[in-house]
């Protein structure tokens, strides 16, 4: 009797399909079987890209006669400590009663990488059928829709092809440029930082995540901070006392003064003094109301869960690592409890929006938020989500957004705290996105003291709208999941208002009299720019094109970040693993590390496109297009390997070590100095 072969890419996957088959399943080494079908796994990769000497011996050898390296065609071997399972799986795929392989591995790009190796080295006769199930969650329904349309292999080899060549690419870089950039500096560069031997590794991706964060450090560095000092008056307003800012205007003594900070301070206390001896010399205790404006502000929910998304606001509430971050995602994927965690899209298909309302009655059963869910479908307000922003069929190329499946909740008592927390967040942003935008009032108001103008703006919430579910039991009720602004505006002076303050604005009008109480400093100073956090840096890899001046070319790359939604957190680990940035586990933020600004100086003096988001993102693009169609693997390729030989060659014949001295004796007192201000905080 035939049978069919399911290859997943996890065991605790190839145990969720044999739950969905419905079969008497026994359990063998590796696999499952049943009447009618075979379940096996990869536990990730089972093979590799061969290492260099594999080609020829002689290429063990680090020397610049050996580069560029770049084979017609490349090897693969199977990964040493996973010999047994690829055995077992190379053995049921080449079974004589195997009449059709299902492939199950993740579904994306590197998923479908990980299978193809796999059935290359095992050798897979041709004609025996393939077929690709691609799937958004592990829910029962899921799988066996995902089986029932699963398509010819054939159909996703161009997302294969994109696969080999991101490979090769980074085979390629990683290989050629270390040994250059290693048998042209390491030596210089490890006698200045006191080490034995050092490898310059520098890769597509992760050098130019490297230099983001050393040019912030930079930026922080050189920062020369501005000094400036905000005029306060204390009024009485309808028995409430209230703040208002001075600032300056056509009839102002200080109108074109040198002395200005803006238009709403002063870049000396003196003057700030100075205006206040004068307001309160001249005896006026009032300040009337020249100007006051009302207005309404809608606010909606934000878009659902990316997976970066979701990566950065776990940084800011919990202050765990985007690799942290991913394995909560994929394990409340693997208990069926979310959709597919490796995703760049934050809408929704049309077709799951027709049936969204099973996933929002499925969480009618978590206790946490029943009350919230039964809300939405009492009010069918579902229904109209698929005229709404939260859907884009174009927004979507491989997965949706990270949504709760509305199942597996028997699985919730066996997560930890942490897990439990990110799936409560999961599920708040999913709700709110079918309640109505939160409403605000402003109110507007500017006061005249004398020749002086004082200004304030209130915001009141009046419909808190989707912050009835979006808040969570963890979070203060203050705090927001959106995004904020990587550097705070101290002009944005607006402020709450209470119960008592609301009332008196709303009972004030133009011509009003203020009784001014006193008048006080606010001394602040301009701020550096922020460090990048694990969160943060993980948005801004997503969102390469903000450092790109040129339009066109920003537009172009738009949708193709550095790196991908898969890769990003384990780029940053790797860098944290060789010592080229530091990241603090209490708050997230990283900086680089002595050595990692070495490594920046030393590309950026010899092959500074590696550090140029716009030709990373480029590749990334590149690929996108022929996993698309719309290039072709064999242009991409030449491509490819026209830039490693290139850029291989320049550093062989053109750079030199010498600059290294400066370099080190200019950025070595600076980690001095942040070492012993550790020290003193420390202690």
């Amino acid at each position: 009797m035939s049978k069919n072969l399911f290859i997943t890419e996890k065991p605790s996957v190839a145990s969720q399909f044999s739950q969905a088959l419905h079969e008497n399943m026994r359990r063998g080494d590796g696999f499952f079987e049943g009447d009618s079908s075979v379940i096996t796994w990869c536990v990730g990769h089972l093979v590799s890209m061969s290492y260099p000497e594999e080609y020829d011996p002689a290429l063990k050898m680090w020397r610049y006669d050996t580069i560029p390296f770049i084979p017609d065609t490349y090897k693969y071997q199977v990964i040493d400590n996973v010999k047994k399972q690829f055995e077992i799986v190379k053995r049921l795929l080449t079974r004589d009663d195997i009449s059709c392989i299902y492939i199950c591995t993740d579904s994306g790009r590197e998923g479908e990488y990980i299978y193809r190796l796999v059935d290359r080295m095992a050798q897979v006769p041709e004609s025996k059928p393939r077929k690709r199930v691609w799937i958004d969650s592990q829910t029962e329904e899921e799988i066996a829709r995902g089986i029932r349309e699963a398509k010819d292999w054939t159909e996703y080899d161009n997302l294969s092809d994109a696969a080999y060549l991101r490979a090769q690419e980074d085979y390629l870089m990683g290989i050629n440029f270390t040994r250059a950039l290693t048998l042209k500096y390491s030596k210089k560069c490890a006698g200045l930082l006191g080490l034995e031997r050092l490898t310059v590794t520098v890769g597509r991706v992760m050098t130019c995540v490297l230099g983001i964060v050393v040019r912030r450090e930079q930026e922080i560095r050189n920062f020369v901070k501005t000094p400036f000092y905000k005029v306060i008056m204390k009024a009485d307003m309808g028995g409430e006392e209230a703040d208002l800012l001075w600032k300056v205007s056509d009839g102002s003594a200080y109108m074109g003064s040198p002395l200005l900070y803006k238009d709403n301070g002063f870049r000396e206390r003196a003057a700030a003094e100075k205006l206040i001896s004068d307001l309160e010399a001249s005896g006026n205790k009032e300040a009337e109301v020249t100007d006051i404006s009302r207005k309404t502000e809608k606010k909606n929910p934000p878009l659902l869960f990316n997976l970066a998304e979701l990566q950065n606001v776990c940084s800011k509430l919990f202050k765990i690592s985007p690799a942290d971050t991913l394995n909560i995602a994929q394990e409340l994927y693997e208990k069926k409890l979310t959709t597919y965690p490796r995703t760049d899209a934050r809408v929704l298909s049309t077709a799951v929006c027709k049936e969204i309302n099973k996933n929002i009655g499925g969480l009618k059963s978590y206790p946490m938020l029943s009350a919230e869910a039964s809300e939405v479908l009492a009010h069918d307000a579902w229904k109209g989500i698929a005229k709404t922003k939260y859907c884009n069929d174009k927004a979507i190329t491989d997965h949706y957004a990270i949504i709760p499946t509305g199942q597996g909740l028997g699985n919730l008592g066996s997560l930890s705290k942490q897990s439990a927390d990110v799936y409560e967040l999961i599920c708040r942003r999913f709700l709110a996105i079918f309640y109505p935008a939160a409403v605000y009032k402003k109110t507007m108001l500017t006061a005249l003291e004398g020749r002086e103008t004082f200004t304030a703006s209130y915001k009141v919430l009046q419909d808190e709208g989707y912050m009835k579910v979006f808040t969570c039991s963890f979070q203060n009720k203050n705090e927001q999941q959106e995004d904020k602004p990587e550097n705070g505006d101290e002009d944005n002076e607006e402020q709450a208002a209470d119960e008592s303050l609301k009332k008196a604005l709303e009972a004030l009008k133009k011509g009003d009299k203020l009784t001014v109480g006193s008048h006080e400093i606010k001394e602040g100073e301009t701020a550096p720019p922020k460090r990048y956090t694990s969160g943060s840096i993980i948005l801004t890899m997503e969102n390469a094109g903000q450092f790109i001046e040129d339009e066109e070319l920003r537009a172009q790359i738009k949708g193709s970040g550095i790196g991908t939604s898969a890769t990003r957190a384990e780029i940053l680990t790797k860098l944290q693993t060789i010592g080229y940035l530091n990241l603090n586990k209490k708050t997230q933020i990283i900086t680089p590390t002595i050595l990692g600004e070495m490594i920046y100086y030393i590309v950026n003096g010899s092959i500074p496109a590696l550090l140029d988001a716009k030709l990373t993102a480029s590749w990334e693009k590149g690929l996108s297009g022929v996993a698309d169609g719309s290039i072709t693997s064999a242009d991409y390729r030449d491509k490819l390997g026209k830039f490693v030989t290139a850029k291989t060659n320049e550093v062989k014949g053109k750079y030199n070590a010498d600059g290294l001295d400066e370099v080190y004796r200019h950025i070595s007192g600076y980690y001095r100095k942040s070492d012993s201000s550790k020290k003193k905080t420390d202690s």
